[in-house]
């Protein structure tokens, strides 16, 4: 069976990597016999050629590498698959696929709103206005990925929704308060579309001040560990090619 390389992006913020690490550990207790290690893309240790390389001196000559980011973007396309082929180069004989990304997958819908109301927020209200916070790219289709999914909440739960991004791009959290008082929000919350605590959840509850509820990030829920071995298996079963 390959080994399970977790992805995450790492993070100056120690609660970002010790969030990952203990999903990395939900992971693995979901699945006794597989053999799941933890890597970074960046900021936190052990960064990703590092744990490939330990795989292949073990012997290894197939690993998945399962991305723990949440929208199809530079991260995904360029960073990750530039590591793998940098170790991939030098060791030709070690096969290593890249799986997709988590996405906005239904699992993670669920778990966000369940974070939302966490904050004791009553989402039947019809003057509750929500920000789904998210942290922002370059890359437009990660960005509509997300204001898509503000649209679905407001469609099948009838939430007064408003995107928000931490960095790249707009709108931010105080546009994004506007928007939804001019609409007749009356009481606000914050969903987080963040997998860790960070620097950029830190950003979004600043702006958007003490008496706006924020939720927690997505963390360590069963469906979050239920997914990164949906991505496992989807690619241990698929034909993609080597990275």
């Amino acid at each position: 069976m390959s080994p399970l390389v977790v992805v995450a992006h790492g993070s100056r913020d120690p609660r970002s990597a010790a969030t990952v690490r203990a999903l990395v550990e939900r992971v693995r207790s979901l699945a006794p016999a597989l053999d799941v290690r933890v890597a970074f893309l960046d900021l936190s240790d052990p960064p990703v050629p590092e744990v490939l390389l330990r795989l292949h001196h073990e012997g290894h000559r197939e690993v998945v590498v399962a991305p723990l980011l949440l929208g199809s973007a530079y991260h995904a396309r360029v960073d990750l698959p530039a590591l793998v082929g940098e170790v991939t180069s030098r060791l030709p004989r070690l096969d290593v696929r890249i799986a997709d990304v988590l996405g906005v997958a239904p699992a993670l819908e669920a778990v966000a709103l369940d974070r939302l109301r966490e904050t004791g927020v009553d989402l039947a209200d019809p003057e509750l206005g929500v920000v789904l916070a998210a942290v922002g790219s370059s890359n437009a289709t990660a960005n509509a990925a997300v204001t898509g999914l503000a649209e679905r909440w407001h469609q099948r739960h009838g939430l007064l929704v408003a995107p928000a991004f931490a960095s790249a791009t707009k709108p931010d959290v105080p546009a994004a308060l506007a928007r939804l008082r001019a609409h007749g929000a009356r009481r606000l919350a914050v969903a987080s579309w963040f997998l860790a605590p960070g620097l950029l959840p830190d950003r979004i509850a600043g702006l958007a001040g003490p008496e706006v509820p924020m939720a927690a990030p997505l963390g360590t829920d069963r469906r979050v560990a239920d997914l990164v071995l949906t991505r496992y298996a989807e690619t241990r079963s698929s034909q993609v090619i080597p990275a």
